[in-house]
Parts: structure tokens; C-alpha cells; sequence
């Protein structure tokens, strides 16, 4: 019994953390409760509410696998960070969560610990650094490039800590002492090297389009070639879907300008060359005497 309960939740928040589920109430940006009759009792306090351009606490205090204290602003560094919540035992949901984003950072032209870092925090107070530690090596031997053991990294608090960050993100889970896990929602969330939110990716699987132009965009253009501010130029950021998508007006601006330039140049053109018609003699209506 136990283990089906399980299941609908898993299944419940799988379903939520889709385009559809990421639209209704409880992940909207006013953070209105979810009162679906489609989903279990347990998950009617869980969602994300989308804090677009707040502030995180960067003097959060959590520990790193070696069993350090250490601030939140210590992975910033002048770096956009990818934050992620999860915990170190759950069953299932962290896993498909931290292996989508896995995938997506391994299609990435970017490097991890180079032009972005990875912020994953538990939101289990019980765990421990040697949880962290070993979810931590497991990952990056999987990513496999160098340096990125500086730029991913696992961290565990307390209570008070953890509960005070995921505010501030607008991430909202509740523990179920009958299954003894943690309900939530799944989702990764971009972060200015300010600490300002900037993207909420939703679901379990990440395109690596989404995640490198918004790593751009957060980091104001510090990172990424002349191709991705381009790219910026014709796709936008939809709050609703956690996505990226094609902008026509902003193609339709860009060809009106286009079109306008070539007109210009062309007139320039025409009367460079009838300028240069008259003086040779060969214009219209000249009479030599």
C-alpha cells in the first residue's frame, strides 16, 4: 500500500511538472494554491511560484561534501549558477530530475566550474555531506570534464536554511511522514551571478537550447558567442512553459529593418550612378552644342 501511494505521488508530480501543470494555479507567479481535484490531498502546498528577477539569500549557510560551512555566494563568483532542489535518498523524482539536467549540460558548448556553476541543495535536513559527497563524484564522473568538480557541487543544512532559500526561489514541498519522503516539484532554476532569479526550467528532461540561451541571458552576454545573441534577438522566454520560443515580431522587426537598409542602400545606389551618367555627358536630356 505504501508503495502505490508512492506511485501517485510520483506520478502526480511528473504530470505537474509538465507545460500544462506548470500553467494552473500553484505555479503561478502569485503563488495561488492548487485546489486540482486531479491530485492527492499531499501535494495541494507543493509547486513552484516563478520569482523572476528576485533576490536569493547569497549568506545562506549550508555545507559542501567535505563537510565545510560555506555561503550560498560562494558559487557565484561572477558566474550565472543553475540551482536545483532535490534530496540525496529520494526514490526516483531527484534522479530523473539531476539526470535530465545531466543530459542537457552534456549537449551544452558550455563547461561547468568555467562559464557556469551547478548549485544542487537537499531539501532533507537529515542528510549528511557523505550523502552529498558520494551523489556528488557519481554525477561528475558521469559529466566528465575537467574542472567541473569546482563547478557542481552538493550541499546540506539545516532547516532553517534550506526552507529560507527555497522561499526566496518560490519552491514549495511538504514532508509526508507516511512514506517518510518529500513531495515537490521539479524544476531547474537559472540565477544571475548577482543572485537574481532569472529562468525556471520545468520538468524532469531540459533542452540544451533552453538551458544555453538562458545561461546567456543571465549572464548579460559574458558568456556564449555572436551566434546566441542572435538567437536571443528571435527567441523569448515564456514564464508559462519554462521555455524558449520563436518571437515573430521580433523576426518580422529585424527583416522590417532589413528590407528598410536595403531600400537605403539601393537609392544610394541609383544616384551615385545617374550622378555619375550626367557628368559623362550620357544623361537625359543633355545637348552637347
Amino acid at each position: 500500500m505504501r508503495r502505490l501511494r508512492r506511485s501517485v505521488l510520483i506520478l502526480a508530480l511528473v504530470w505537474a511538472a509538465g507545460p500544462a501543470g506548470a500553467q494552473g494555479p500553484g505555479w503561478t507567479q502569485t503563488g495561488a494554491p492548487r485546489n486540482d481535484a486531479e491530485l492527492p490531498a499531499e501535494l495541494s502546498n507543493v509547486g513552484i511560484d516563478q520569482r523572476l528577477g528576485e533576490m536569493l539569500p547569497l549568506d545562506a549557510a549550508f555545507v559542501d561534501p567535505q563537510g565545510r560551512n560555506v555561503r550560498l555566494g560562494d558559487y557565484f563568483a561572477g558566474k550565472p549558477v543553475l540551482l536545483v532542489f532535490a534530496y540525496y535518498e529520494c526514490p526516483m523524482l531527484c534522479t530523473l530530475v539531476l539526470n535530465g539536467l545531466l543530459r542537457a549540460m552534456r549537449a551544452l558548448p558550455f563547461d561547468a566550474g568555467n562559464e557556469y556553476n551547478v548549485v544542487t541543495v537537499s531539501i532533507d535536513p537529515g542528510e549528511t555531506p557523505e550523502l552529498a559527497r558520494a551523489k556528488q563524484k557519481e554525477y561528475l564522473k558521469n559529466y566528465g570534464r575537467a574542472g567541473a568538480e569546482n563547478g557542481w557541487t552538493f550541499l546540506t543544512g539545516q532547516e532553517t536554511e534550506i526552507r529560507r532559500l527555497a522561499s526566496a526561489a518560490g519552491f514549495r514541498y511538504e514532508y509526508d511522514p507516511e512514506t517518510d519522503e518529500y513531495a515537490h516539484a521539479t524544476a531547474i532554476i537559472v540565477v544571475t551571478p548577482e543572485g537574481r532569479l532569472s529562468k525556471y526550467f520545468y520538468g524532469v528532461e531540459y533542452a540544451a537550447k533552453d538551458l544555453r540561451l538562458g545561461l546567456v541571458e543571465a549572464s548579460s552576454g559574458k558568456i556564449g558567442t555572436a551566434v546566441d545573441q542572435i538567437l536571443l534577438f528571435c527567441f523569448h522566454y515564456d514564464p508559462a512553459t519554462g521555455t524558449y520560443g520563436l518571437l515573430i515580431i521580433k523576426i518580422l522587426r529585424l527583416a522590417g529593418i532589413v528590407t528598410v537598409a536595403g531600400i537605403g542602400v539601393l537609392i544610394l545606389l541609383l544616384a551615385r550612378r545617374d550622378r555619375k551618367k550626367r557628368r559623362s555627358g550620357a544623361g537625359p536630356g543633355y545637348m552637347k552644342a
